[in-house]
């Protein structure tokens, strides 16, 4: 390894999604990035794709559990969309009044995102911002993942919180893939270890019980790895803090 390249703050398989997710999301994302170049790939994120935008009603079946307005069953996200900005953990969480989250429970879980590509590119950064809290990891784990056998290998992980002085604040998205009941959703992180750092994090989507929830593996384990950034060519820049 040479001094150029990240260094690995955590073990191989840093970024855990289940039990206790740690707070050094960030240092994580390097570790990962680092893997996937040198003889640990994941799978490969699908291309964005390209279809005529078809705007829907939503029925019992397809509305958002919290009565969010929208449903669409191709991409309509054109540009960056409005969006107000809290801090969650140590990351800046969007948020907007139409596309979510539209609960935010006692406990600090935020949940129930409209039923559109926005709605999907909020709920994972909104997942990213919600694992920088340790608190509220196992929470968020399960509330937050489709539920299945890999929802249930990830609540049985465990990890120790990590303290790496990286922290991560969200720069911008892209839309890889959307039909209304599937999402591949790429949220860049910038990281800042000294230097800042982008990495490409793109994570498969589901609608399922009225709300958008993450996609892993059956062993709980992510399906894309992150992906270093040289710019954020070609994704839309959005972020809350600078």
């Amino acid at each position: 390894m040479s001094d150029a390249e990240p260094r690995n703050p955590f073990t191989r398989r840093g970024f855990i999604l289940g039990g206790v997710l740690i707070a050094g999301l960030a240092a994580a994302a390097i570790t990962l990035a680092f893997t996937s170049v040198h003889g640990d790939p994941g799978a490969t994120a699908v291309a964005p794709t390209s279809t005529p935008v078809v705007t829907a009603t939503a029925d019992p079946a397809t509305a958002s559990v919290c009565g969010l307005p929208g449903y669409d069953t191709t991409n309509t996200l054109t540009a960056t969309p409005e969006t107000k900005w809290e801090i969650v953990g140590t990351m800046a969480a969007p948020g907007s009044t139409t596309i979510g989250p539209g609960i935010t429970g006692a406990d600090g879980v935020r949940s129930c995102y409209a039923h559109t590509a926005a709605g999907a590119v909020f709920a994972v950064a909104n997942f990213w911002a919600m694992g920088t809290d340790i608190r509220l990891a196992p929470l968020v784990t399960a509330q937050s993942l489709v539920p299945g056998p890999g929802r249930d290998a990830a609540m049985a992980m465990k990890t120790t919180q990590g303290s790496t002085g990286t922290s991560a604040q969200v720069a911008g998205f892209k839309v890889l893939s959307y039909d209304g009941t599937d999402a591949t959703i790429d949220v860049v992180l910038e990281t800042s270890t000294g230097t800042d750092q982008l990495f490409s994090f793109p994570v498969p989507m589901r609608w399922s019980g009225g709300d958008w929830k993450l996609v892993v593996t059956d062993d709980g384990q992510q399906v894309f790895r992150p992906t270093a950034l040289q710019s954020l060519g070609g994704y839309t820049p959005w972020a809350g803090l600078k």
